[in-house]
């Protein structure tokens, strides 16, 4: 896991992606994530543009935090995924809000060895495992990845948010000024984006973020019509900072379509709620099938995401 070959990314563009989502990290065991991207950020970081401060540890939990320059904008990524805890006598708890048919394949550890099991449900749609043994409660399952390369798609389970976070690592290769912070639980309730933001706020003075996420194809936001900049969710965005960033795509000429939800949240609630004056948006790329384990993104959409990505932070 941990020995990504750069010679491997430049060959095959999307190894980093796949490895990405290969990361068992649903929300609560980030760890694993943690311990890729700053494996990787230490190899990596010699060829960016601009060598990064790298938090982390004690007061960050399992989180990153990676400061560029004069940061005056933050990208938030979220680690985790979606999954199931195993409970008792074959019972499965969601973590987040995973959205898998029966007899899809759950992967995972406990201190017997490695798990690959079934799912299964009863007639009142409880979620259970079929395996040979007990697997031991408290265990993590997440879904075995299935990566496919097309010629326009990605499909795979977990590209939310293993997309995200690769947009903020290519972002990361240029980028003069700002901040990235990878966080966690945000599948799962969040928890971890208010103490992120109170450190970034109070040593840098940064108060604007982009969310970088991935939301969904629906009757207004197609697949390869460009990343999608979302003008409100569950929760709205100030529209001054909104109308800069639209203003911005609008000028770069990159493809991007406006999406209005009225559901669905991100990192960007808890840095509304958060006693900070953070302006946030959502920008990210739009898929079908969310939180299953075919969820599929137009690569269109993932080249526009890194293209307006790295325009945004150079202009805000």
């Amino acid at each position: 896991m941990l020995g990504f070959s750069r010679l491997s990314a430049e060959r095959h563009p999307m190894n980093l992606l796949k490895k990405l989502c290969e990361i068992h990290a649903p929300s609560g065991e980030e760890f694993n994530m943690k311990e890729f991207l700053l494996s990787y950020i230490q190899k990596e970081k010699k060829k960016w543009k601009t060598k990064p401060e790298i938090f982390h540890g004690e007061g960050f939990q399992d989180c990153i935090i990676l400061k560029f320059g004069k940061p005056r904008t933050a990208i938030f990524a979220h680690m985790d995924s979606i999954g199931f805890t195993v409970r008792y006598f074959n019972q499965l708890l969601p973590i987040g809000s995973p959205d898998a048919e029966m007899g899809t394949k759950l992967v995972g550890e406990d201190s017997l060895g490695k798990v690959e099991c079934e799912l299964e449900y009863d007639k009142e749609n409880h979620a259970f495992y079929k395996f040979g043994r007990q697997i031991e409660r408290g265990t993590s399952l997440t879904y075995k990845i299935n990566f496919r390369d097309t010629k326009s798609y990605i499909q795979t389970a977990y590209l939310d948010n293993r997309l995200g976070i690769y947009a903020a690592l290519k972002t990361a290769e240029k980028l003069k000024d700002g901040v990235i912070v990878f966080s966690a639980w945000e599948e799962h309730g969040g928890g971890s984006v208010p103490y992120l933001a109170k450190f970034i706020v109070e040593k840098w003075g940064v108060q604007q973020a982009l969310v970088a996420d991935i939301t969904w194809v629906s009757d207004g936001v197609e697949a390869g019509k460009g990343v999608a900049i979302s003008m409100r969710d569950k929760n709205i965005p100030r529209r001054t900072y909104l109308n800069k960033i639209i203003r911005i795509a609008q000028q770069s000429g990159i493809d991007f379509q406006l999406e209005v939800e009225g559901m669905g949240s991100s990192d960007g609630r808890e840095l509304q709620v958060s006693p900070y004056p953070f302006d946030w948006c959502f920008v990210g790329a739009p898929q079908h099938n969310p939180h299953t384990p075919d969820e599929k993104v137009h690569k269109h959409d993932i080249k526009t995401m890194l293209e307006l990505y790295h325009v945004l932070m150079k202009e805000l």
